[in-house]
């Protein structure tokens, strides 16, 4: 399994389907989508996944450098429901993760078989995972690390009566895995039981950016999940035998965003590296935002930084990351 900042094909993307999930932010949402898609699709071919009924309305909103494709999707996070990509003996091949709606907890008919209707599109293989997962599960650095929470895949509602090293075995199996390293994550407080992607991403081997709560915010069980990855992290060290750098990427203000609700996300890791940029909230509070941008900037020295509004996609308990799923592979003429 490649890093996210090795060279992409395309980005995947799916347009929100269901009012039963998004009821009256459904075309709010669909905004934010298409925000996101114009945004990425300026550096790297985009294709998004939509419904037939809805794909003149969703290429309309997305504009003529999106390609839309008919799909049937029940909601726009393809970083879990598109499968994940490995590189075996030079092809690419899409391991499909056997998504179940992050343990029944949402709609996920049409979901829970995009692999298997994507992946013949573009003649990529498709091999079944042996286990249930989700690709905002998994953070690697392309040399053999691994990094994910317990509490999003050691779960009876993904893989009841499998042991955490009995799935660690099939990780180093099925992704191409040297060493894996654990954090507890948060169970049953948000939909995916706490994704490693809103927690603690890699921006080179060797180095991460680990989600902090703003300062002064009482502890709660998120800042305390982060306490323990900053931990463990600092006790690690990769495949490869290195140490690992860990350094503080602060939430914003809480007081001073546009969005709201019980379900919102406000971490700028939930980042995603295309080819030639990246892309991160922009929440609203200028002194985080910047501040996030020019974290990013740091570690990305050769790629764009940019900053799009999601409030809805946020507020839906989700972030950039979470709505974009890379094919690796030499990009599109």
């Amino acid at each position: 399994m490649g890093a996210e900042w090795e060279s992409h094909t395309r980005t995947f993307m799916s347009w929100p389907a269901l009012e039963s999930v998004w009821e009256e932010d459904l075309p709010a949402v669909r905004e934010d989508i298409a925000r996101v898609a114009r945004a990425i699709a300026a550096h790297e071919e985009v294709v998004m996944l939509a419904r037939p009924g809805q794909r003149r309305a969703a290429q309309k909103a997305c504009g003529r450098d999106v390609e839309v494709i008919p799909l049937a999707v029940d909601d726009l996070w393809a970083r879990d429901t598109v499968p994940v990509f490995v590189e075996q003996d030079g092809d690419v091949v899409g391991v499909d993760c056997n998504f179940n709606g992050w343990g029944n907890k949402q709609e996920h008919t049409h979901d829970a078989r995009v692999g298997r209707t994507l992946l013949p599109e573009y003649g990529i293989p498709r091999r079944k995972a042996p286990l249930v997962a989700e690709g905002g599960s998994f953070e690697t650095d392309g040399e053999g690390t691994l990094l994910i929470t317990e509490s999003s895949i050691v779960n009876d509602n993904r893989n009841p009566g499998k042991s955490r090293d009995q799935i660690e075995t099939v990780l180093k199996r099925t992704l191409g895995i040297k060493k894996v390293i654990w954090l507890n994550g948060v169970r049953g407080e948000d939909i995916t039981d706490a994704h490693v992607d809103s927690l603690v991403r890699f921006t080179a081997p060797g180095v991460v950016l680990l989600d902090r709560a703003f300062p002064g915010m009482p502890a709660d069980s998120w800042s305390r999940a982060a306490d323990q990855a900053k931990a463990a992290l600092g006790e690690a060290r990769d495949a490869r035998g290195r140490r690992i750098e860990v350094i503080d990427l602060p939430q914003p203000d809480l007081d001073r965003i546009r969005g709201a609700g019980d379900d919102f996300v406000s971490t700028y890791t939930n980042f995603y590296v295309a080819n030639d940029s990246v892309f991160l909230p922009e929440f609203g509070d200028r002194k985080a935002d910047d501040r996030a941008r020019s974290i990013l900037r740091e570690h990305f020295p050769s790629r764009d930084v940019v900053q799009v509004r999601i409030d809805t996609i946020a507020s839906g308990g989700g972030g950039i990351h979470c709505s974009t799923h890379d094919q690796p592979g030499k990009p599109v003429d």
